[in-house]
């Protein structure tokens, strides 16, 4: 099965009211549950039936309650995000900052991008997929940690366009 075959598969699932689906194969199993469950997307690949290899799961949070919000402390500087545009994830994998453990990030905070400059890798199915910039502009802030695993259309960075 493919990547894009499966990038499908979870546009339908988000668009019925499927609560779980489940495709097993000789060597593959694809499990996706729908947000509405509070769920999750799990991918299982065994192209050894000795060996076992899983990528991480990541719960679909459901909305915090009141008191959780007032605890999380304030940023030094208040970020206006209402001209600000989120560079998503186009896949499910794990998020990397930089192209190697050893190597600086592709940006940080306050560096400039262009249309079609990498901006990091998301790593799926053994693959490692360069993620290029949909906008260009000024980043205002990385929002997952590296080496995280991220779902489709997770926000990765925020952009100001007008830097």
């Amino acid at each position: 099965m493919t990547l894009k075959e499966i990038k499908e598969l979870v546009k339908v699932i988000d668009e019925t009211e499927l609560s779980e689906f489940k495709l097993k194969k000789e060597n593959f199993e694809l499990t996706i549950k729908s947000k509405q469950t509070d769920a999750t997307v799990q991918t299982v690949i065994n192209p050894n039936p000795m060996v076992t290899m899983a990528q991480p799961v990541q719960q679909v949070a459901s909305a915090p309650a009141p008191a959780a919000e007032k605890a999380v402390p304030a940023e030094p500087t208040e970020i206006d995000s209402s001209n600000l545009i989120e560079v998503k994830s186009p896949i499910i994998g794990t998020f990397y900052r930089s192209p190697s453990p050893d190597k600086p990030p592709y940006l940080t905070v306050g560096d400039n991008v262009n249309v079609g400059d990498v901006v990091c890798i998301v790593e799926a199915m053994k693959l490692f997929n360069e993620i290029e910039s949909e906008v260009s502009g000024t980043i205002v802030k990385v929002l997952v940690e590296d080496a995280s695993p991220v779902e489709y259309d997770t926000p990765l960075f925020l952009v100001d366009p007008k830097g």
